[in-house]
């Protein structure tokens, strides 16, 4: 059986005053023109007012005034409400970057992986330690795999 959790109270509120900071942040101005809502809409969405208890920002919404914003405030927000902390990643690359740099960056990430498990497998036995640099490398080559998707749709 599941159970649905309301969203008002202090959850509710805490996502609203990161909402209210995420449009703060990059003014409501920039960002009316980023998401196409008018201010009055934006400021619903921060709002407090009992009224607008149950009006929250759409995830689309979110994720536009957030690549403007300087933090992911309401992202941030969610997965502290779950308990859980974000990390950001300064090492990916621009997500304007071109498909031919993407496809640079997945035959190093390759070559290294192929590199790791072969030093790995030297003796026969994988040990803890490269265990975890092989998962580090696979997860690396699936960040920049993630990242050439990204570019690949973005030009459709």
């Amino acid at each position: 059986m599941t159970t649905q959790t309301n969203v008002s109270g202090a959850y509710g509120e805490y996502l609203k005053r990161h909402t209210d900071a995420l449009i703060k942040d990059i003014g409501y101005a920039r960002a009316c023109e980023v998401s196409g809502k008018s201010k009055a809409t934006l400021g619903r969405y921060a709002s407090l007012a009992p009224e607008n208890a149950d009006r929250y920002i759409p995830v689309n919404v979110l994720l536009e005034l957030e690549r403007e914003a300087s933090v992911p405030f309401v992202t941030k927000a969610l997965s502290e409400l779950q308990g859980m902390t974000l990390e950001y990643d300064e090492t990916r690359g621009d997500p304007t970057g071109a498909l031919n740099s993407d496809v640079i960056k997945l035959s190093q990430r390759f070559a290294t992986l192929m590199g790791e498990y072969n030093h790995s497998i030297e003796d026969g036995v994988i040990s803890l330690n490269e265990a975890r640099r092989l998962l580090d490398e696979t997860n690396a080559l699936q960040q920049v795999l993630m990242d050439m998707k990204l570019h690949l749709q973005s030009n459709q």
